[in-house]
């Protein structure tokens, strides 16, 4: 599976790139990355959700970095979810902020059925990558994950991004809790 999405933010080049440079803040926009620990100048260990409550992990290497450019980096050894992938950081058109364009290839487990049944169960790829852009956004320029007061706690099936609404809740709503 290919997928392609992208995302102007309102910051520098330099600010964006240093901030997705550092592996371990992806785990706060990306909706299904559990977490990300850097293992080396340029390895990784990856924990992600996956459909059913399952787990996948993977190792990365990165593969080729330009400062303030570019990041490039594929799956080593046996991973649950081989893939590889891009992300170029280029100044948009306004002069400020950054175009962020990010291009993925991985292989879905159990091919064709896997990609269906994940669908099914709501986990429609396409749609994941550019809700974690759209969060991504949100975590630069305002330094948190905004959620309508519709739904402040976010996913309450997988109790992601807990965050704090765009209007403060009622002392009555807070006490209720997400589980209310």
């Amino acid at each position: 599976m290919e997928l392609t999405a992208t995302t102007t933010i309102r910051k520098p080049v330099s600010e964006v790139f240093a901030f997705w440079r550092e592996l371990e803040n992806l785990p706060t926009f990306m909706a299904h990355l559990d977490e990300v620990r850097a293992t080396g100048d340029r390895t990784s260990h990856w924990v992600a959700s996956a459909p059913f409550g399952a787990n996948v992990e993977w190792d990365a290497e990165i593969v080729e970095v330009v400062l303030a450019e570019k990041i490039a980096w594929r799956s080593t050894g046996k991973a649950d979810v081989p893939n590889a992938g891009v992300v170029r950081f280029v100044l948009a058109p306004d002069g400020v902020s950054t175009e962020v364009h990010v291009g993925l290839v991985y292989d879905i487990p159990g091919g064709a059925i896997g990609k269906v049944v994940a669908k099914y169960f709501g986990e429609e790829p396409h749609q994941q990558l550019d809700d974690d852009l759209r969060r991504f956004k949100q975590v630069m320029e305002t330094g948190e994950v905004m959620r309508s007061d519709g739904a402040p706690w976010g996913k309450r099936a997988r109790k992601e991004f807990p965050q704090r609404p765009a209007q403060p809740l009622s002392d009555a709503e807070l006490e209720k809790g997400p589980d209310a």
